[in-house]
């Protein structure tokens, strides 16, 4: 089974997080927490879920996961500003991996360079973003293009979660 790494800080979305962490595990794929620093607790924005960070991002390589997802929430703007996490990002990207991203999530793709000419979805407020970083920005459920899996809410999390089981296989 595929090993994949969730990102998460303080903030996240707690479905957006627990929903695809559940389909993904319930298939047999091991899901690594990674964040800034190893041993933090992160919360929920909702408060529903607490989660402890595993390791560091600056201390793996995104091309040793099979695939990265990036729960929405305020969690992806607190990531961004973590040259380590946005290195991970980039290795991944480089290794050819799948990186999923909902809601917010595609904050932390644009911080990393990799929307541009990439058609991409998202929660509305960051669109404009998305845009300005050169994406073609559509309202869809799902959005898969150049190992870039985007969706725009909670609502779209069944959908999301099949998109990333496809890509990992």
């Amino acid at each position: 089974m595929a090993k994949i790494a969730v990102l998460l800080a303080d903030d996240f979305e707690d479905s957006e997080f627990r929903i695809p962490y559940d389909r993904l595990r319930a298939k047999g794929h091991q899901l690594t927490v990674l964040g800034v620093s190893a041993g933090n607790e992160v919360t929920g924005k909702k408060g529903k879920e607490t989660v402890k960070v595993e390791a560091a991002a600056r201390e793996h390589k995104g091309a040793d996961f099979a695939a990265v997802i990036i729960p929405g929430g305020y969690s992806p703007d607190h990531l961004r500003t973590d040259e380590g996490v946005v290195s991970f990002i980039k290795d991944a990207a480089r290794a050819g991996k799948p990186i999923a991203a909902v809601c917010h999530g595609p904050s932390l793709l644009i911080e990393a360079d990799l929307v541009r000419g990439k058609t991409v979805t998202s929660w509305p407020s960051i669109r404009t973003d998305l845009k300005n970083a050169g994406a073609n920005v559509v309202d869809k459920q799902v959005v898969s293009d150049g190992g870039l899996i985007t969706s725009r809410n909670p609502g779209d999390l069944e959908a999301f979660a099949e998109a990333i089981l496809k890509a990992v296989g």
